[in-house]
């Protein structure tokens, strides 16, 4: 009888060993590694959608043209997703619709879809990095420094009116939609 009871013991601190490393490996994975993040509002359409629930990369540097998370700067506790357009050092400038990075034209294929929709005027409204209150009439991305826009230029509320967003504030860059 007593051997049943401290095989029982042994077997139930096995089990609890195991437990507390799996919960210690997932707070970790889920703390450095990755994180879930759901969309809220329409400031990534067409790409991304609201209610859509994806997993940031937190250990992933941004590069133009990722879509990123970071602590929205105008709202205390909410967090924004956009689209890294410029890195530090660049020059950004729209000009009929179209982007010009440092001089030199760059397509968005990404937006497509949502000119085609376009009525009249522009998706993205012509402007310079100097011209823009919000980004203190530099022009150029400051060291350290990202200029970040949504995809849903009209409605999305982006460096144009937040300015620049640091580098080490990104919380993540979006690598997957788990389910919408």
């Amino acid at each position: 009888m007593e051997t049943k009871k401290s095989g029982s013991k042994s077997a139930i601190w096995g089990w609890l060993k195991v437990i507390l490393l799996a919960l210690i490996i997932a707070f970790g994975i889920r703390y450095f590694l990755i994180s879930p993040v759901t969309v809220y509002g329409d400031s990534m359409y067409p790409t991304l959608h609201d209610g859509e629930h994806l997993f940031i990369n937190k250990m992933a540097n941004p590069k133009r043209f990722d879509i990123i998370v970071f602590p929205a700067p105008d709202e205390k506790g909410a967090e924004y997703i956009k689209r890294v357009i410029g890195l530090p050092g660049d020059t950004i400038e729209y000009r009929a619709d179209q982007l010009y990075i440092n001089g030199k034209k760059y397509d968005e294929p990404y937006l497509d879809s949502e000119k085609e929709d376009i009525s009249s005027g522009y998706l993205t409204e012509d402007f310079k990095l100097s011209q823009l209150p919000a980004c203190g009439g530099v022009s150029k991305v400051p060291s350290g420094q990202l200029f970040v826009l949504g995809d849903n230029r009209r409605i999305s509320k982006d460096s144009r009116y937040i300015g620049f967003i640091k580098e080490d504030a990104v919380l993540g860059k979006v690598n997957i939609l788990f389910f919408g």
